[in-house]
């Protein structure tokens, strides 16, 4: 290409997205913008994110948090990808909730492993009241570590997110999972209404937004494009932002899907960063699978943070060992 055509390509690109990059919060992104920016050649769109990133966070520096399974399978719902729906076949073996001493406990130990937020999932439609109680106390206890603390728990109703702020809640965690024309596909046991309706929960009680969502599960780059769009149109946009690579789990409906390109994953993670600027965008499930070159690629796209520890909630991690040693090559530290 010569210099008058890569001019003019420049251009061009800079005349697609240019003026949304770093714009008002209070601006809409639609998903023909974001797809631009999927579009873009994958230099420039990295480029774009590395831009992005270093207006507003450490390039070196990524979040370490820990996700403990509290409660595991036995869910009601169906969602497609989950092992823990009582409704598919996956092995997963029921577990009641855990006693305060083993969350405690587990909490303490990520800590000493150089977590700094500590996650708590449990496979429910939404908490009864007594269960709440008891998550409530365990919130209070691993803040108690200096740890900051994050909860999934489902569906709340009305006066639950409350509780869980006055326990000391810092985030809670609900993923919106996927664009919402392509989520009766993925789960038809709640729309995707209910899911909004819980951050709106969350965010009236004062307890920060963590939501994103799962790639991979045989969508089109638009539905990609459409599911970015609505993290970033939340007002505000979630402060932590999880990017999940679907892990296939025999049993459940989506194994055998076509696994995503992984630089695919990268140009997701890049335009999350970019549509979404100060967020904390973390390298969720799916890593494990993930070649070191790709996870570098991934945080030079701009992402920040990790699950760090040897198992998300029912699915393999990467080992800390394994983690430190990445980090160490590349330079980069905790936060």
């Amino acid at each position: 290409m010569n210099p008058a055509a890569i001019a003019e390509h420049d251009q061009s690109s800079d005349l697609k997205i240019g003026a949304r990059v770093g714009k008002a919060q209070s601006d809409k992104w639609t998903v023909s913008e974001v797809e631009a920016l999927f579009d873009l050649p994958f230099n420039d769109l990295l480029h774009r994110a590395q831009q992005v990133h270093r207006q507003h966070h450490d390039p070196n520096a990524v979040q370490l948090s820990t996700l403990l399974s509290i409660k595991t399978g036995g869910c009601p719902e169906d969602c497609g990808y989950c092992p823990q729906s009582a409704r598919h076949h996956a092995g997963i073996a029921n577990q009641d909730l855990l006693s305060l001493e083993e969350v405690v406990s587990a909490a303490r130990a990520a800590k000493e492993q150089g977590a700094s937020r500590f996650c708590m999932g449990a496979a429910w439609r939404g908490p009864k009241q007594n269960d709440l109680d008891k998550v409530a106390e365990m919130i209070t206890a691993v803040r108690a570590l200096g740890l900051e603390t994050c909860a999934t728990l489902g569906m709340l109703k009305r006066g639950q997110a409350e509780q869980l702020k006055q326990a000391g809640l810092d985030y809670y965690n609900h993923n919106l999972d996927t664009a919402p024309e392509f989520y009766g596909d993925i789960i038809t046991t709640r729309d995707y209404q209910d899911r909004l309706d819980t951050l709106e929960k969350v965010r009236d009680a004062g307890i920060h937004v963590c939501c994103g969502g799962i790639v991979g599960m045989g969508e089109s780059r638009r539905l990609r494009a459409g599911l970015v769009a609505q993290l970033a149109n939340l007002d505000p946009y979630p402060e932590s932002v999880p990017i999940n690579n679907l892990v296939q789990v025999e049993g459940t409906p989506l194994h055998g899907t076509e696994a995503l390109d992984p630089l695919e994953f990268v140009r997701t993670i890049a335009v999350a960063r970019i549509s979404m600027p100060k967020a904390m965008v973390r390298l969720s499930a799916g890593r494990q699978e993930m070649a070191e070159a790709v996870q570098a690629l991934c945080f030079l796209a701009g992402a920040n943070s990790i699950f760090y520890g040897e198992k998300l909630l029912t699915t393999g991690n990467p080992e800390t060992e394994k983690d430190r040693a990445l980090l160490a090559k590349l330079g980069m530290h905790p936060l």
